[in-house]
């Protein structure tokens, strides 16, 4: 007992001085230092976080420690870093496995940007070349991107060995549903905001923090509920069908039982329906935008009103293809229709972009009484392009695919959303 208690002494003294390191050399992580404790726990021969508590096996941490001194101090850091970028809070709706190897990449790799000579170790160069290599391929190397990358280029099981010796730190098994973990996504998400707020100051004359600021801003972005987003073009409207809430079986099996054939009350041939019915997609089909992510977004689109059964059994959509002027315009009636248009569609364009004349077309449309009550326009573009001043009556959505600090700002009266190509292809592929 008393050589557990010393072990568990020395242990905590380790820690408290990896913690003091990081806090002492990289002043802008101190809230999140505070917002992750620390807690011994025996036997699991890890390092291993939920978001709220960072947990270690006492011996474990002494023979680490005995190795290298450093190592304790990087792999501190490492669990910090997951829970800034929020890396556990999107484990459930991932393949685990390459999430937890584009996790690891993605902070270790800040780690190795940002020099921090408290936490190098001997491996470094070799996984500095890795990386080089990896950022060529992928570009910015977040977890996201990451992720993606191996989606499509998934390395062999003895190149993924080598990645994970060189990268991997600590144990994601704590990492459950995001309802299952103490520690919230929102308690995370005003500390890493902070961080990035401080690392701004911190860092305006240093050019090495790059990865780690990238990194905070894919965690800290606005991200939308696509589907929400669809429903606010929904309308009241009558379909044919029995309306259940309204009909009293009471009634009528009273009347059938007493009568014969003669029930006491008819249900309803008809019910009202909260559903889509008219709207406009105009797909920016300038250069910048391709092909597959274009047909990807209305593949997208498409499954998430047909999957709520959100459609009316007639519809009035129309598909503009434009890029400084209207190329196209497909009318969509009915489900079928828009199967077609995602099976044969052909998208034209190709020049510079202008989105006036996409509003001023809708506008003749409206004139010509094509719509009955048109509720919105999804206007699906990179965003470089000329804006129109006037406000509509009908709601504007603009969506981009990624976020692009270089992209002007939309209207004030239109509302922008930023959607994930890992996302659109994921629909896409099915």
């Amino acid at each position: 007992m008393e050589k557990e208690a010393k072990i568990s002494a020395l242990a905590g003294q380790v820690m408290g001085v990896a913690r003091d390191d990081i806090l002492v050399h990289l002043r802008f992580f101190d809230r999140a230092l505070a917002g992750l404790g620390l807690k011994e726990r025996k036997n699991i021969g890890c390092f291993a976080a939920d978001g709220s508590t960072c947990f270690y096996d006492p011996v474990y941490v002494l023979k680490c420690y005995q190795e290298n001194p450093k190592s304790v101090t990087r792999t501190y850091l490492h669990l910090l870093l997951h829970c800034i970028f929020f890396h556990q809070f999107q484990y459930e709706r991932l393949d685990k496995d390459r999430w937890d190897l584009a996790a690891d990449i993605a902070v270790e790799n800040v780690i190795l940007e940002m020099g921090f000579a408290g936490a190098a170790l001997e491996e470094d160069e070799a996984a500095a070349g890795k990386l080089k290599i990896l950022k060529e391929d992928a570009g910015a190397l977040t977890a996201e991107r990451i992720y993606r990358y191996f989606g499509k280029n998934p390395p062999s099981a003895r190149e993924e060995e080598e990645l994970r010796k060189l990268f991997a730190r600590d144990v994601h098994s704590l990492w459950k549903p995001a309802a299952q973990l103490e520690a919230t996504k929102e308690q995370w998400e005003k500390i890493s905001r902070r961080v990035k707020a401080d690392l701004k100051s911190f860092t305006k004359a240093k050019s090495d923090m790059g990865s780690l600021l990238k990194n905070l801003e894919d965690a800290v972005r606005d991200r939308y509920d696509y589907g929400e987003i669809l429903r606010r073009f929904m309308v009241m409207g009558e379909e044919i069908g029995v309306n259940d809430e309204e009909f009293d079986y009471v009634y009528y099996t009273y009347g059938l039982a007493r009568y014969g054939n003669l029930p006491l009350i008819e249900p309803l041939e008809y019910k009202e329906s909260t559903k889509v019915k008219e709207f406009v997609i105009a797909i920016d089909t300038s250069a910048s935008c391709r092909g597959e992510i274009v047909k990807a977004f209305l593949n997208k689109t498409y499954s998430i009103l047909k999957s709520g059964e959100n459609f009316f059994h007639r519809i009035n959509v129309h598909i503009l293809q434009c890029d400084n002027q209207v190329r196209s315009d497909t009318k969509i009636t009915c489900g079928e229709e828009f199967d077609a248009f995602l099976q044969s569609g052909k998208l034209t364009g190709g020049g510079a972009t202008d989105f006036r004349p996409v509003f001023e077309y809708v506008d003749s449309l409206l004139a010509q009484r094509e719509f009955e009550n048109l509720k919105g326009l999804i206007y699906f573009t990179d965003g470089y392009g000329i804006y129109p001043e006037r406000m509509r009556k009908y709601q504007v959505i603009f969506a981009f695919l990624g976020e692009d600090e270089n992209r002007g700002p939309v209207p004030p009266w239109s509302m922008k959303v930023v959607l994930e190509e890992e996302g659109l292809e994921a629909v896409g592929e099915q």
